[in-house]
């Protein structure tokens, strides 16, 4: 019998779709009753992570813990977070809930060791980046991550603000013009670290877009259809 995943969502809206959009493309169904049972609580009145990281705006643990206690009340057997950034908070929403959680970041680190990509690049939220939660999580599966300098890292949030206020075009120019100077420092691939990015970033000729959403909604797929479902997936 198949799992329940539970999206804790909201963070923003798109990319929340983004993410349900993925698994259900990703699941080999040929019919409606073979697809995966999924559970989202689109919570967008979730503070800001990167503002509350910074120590400039409400905490979000609360409100964290209220959508996955919801979600495991409604009967979700595991959850996902569609928002790089809350992964700062993964211990305190994990002790929280009897259910495990997905951590996207570590999901990704090992996709990279895989595949061999031992020298990447990272766009990502402030909070993100500051948090270290992609920088630790590569370092303990030996990959090397490539940061934006301060002004560059100006044009990723630029970039990504545009994207949550509905202006895609912005949001890419901002986003592939800092992706495009981190692989003339050598990145062979660009971490796709905030999960409005992949909205307007993809793989190309020049460049090579780590899709952590992907990345999740596959492992999503592995392991709602697995027999057992482990306590501590992170």
């Amino acid at each position: 019998m198949q799992k329940v995943v539970g999206i804790i969502g909201g963070m923003g809206p798109l990319a929340t779709v983004d993410l349900m959009n993925k698994i259900i493309s990703f699941t080999p169904a040929k019919k409606d009753q073979d697809h995966i049972h999924i559970i989202v609580d689109n919570y967008s009145q979730i503070p800001d992570r990167t503002t509350a990281i910074l120590g400039k705006g409400k905490d979000p643990t609360p409100f964290l813990i209220q959508s996955a206690q919801r979600l495991e009340n409604a009967g979700a057997d595991f959850l996902v977070m569609a928002c790089n950034t809350a992964h700062f908070y993964y211990k305190s929403i994990q002790e929280s809930i009897s259910i495990p959680i997905l951590h996207m970041p570590l999901e990704t680190a090992r996709f990279l060791q895989v595949n061999n990509r031992r020298q990447v690049g990272l766009l990502a939220t402030d909070g993100t980046i500051k948090t270290k939660l992609y920088q630790h999580s590569c370092q303990s599966y030996g990959i090397y991550t490539i940061l934006p300098d301060m002004d560059m890292q100006k044009e990723v949030m630029e970039g990504i603000y545009a994207i949550k206020a509905g202006d895609i075009e912005k949001g890419r120019l901002y986003l592939s013009r800092v992706a495009e100077e981190l692989v003339k420092r050598g990145a062979k691939a660009i971490i796709a670290g905030c999960t409005e990015i992949p909205l307007v970033l993809h793989s190309s000729q020049n460049l090579c877009i780590i899709d952590p959403t992907e990345i999740l909604a596959k492992s999503s797929i592995r392991i709602a259809t697995e027999k057992e479902v482990a306590k501590a997936i992170g």
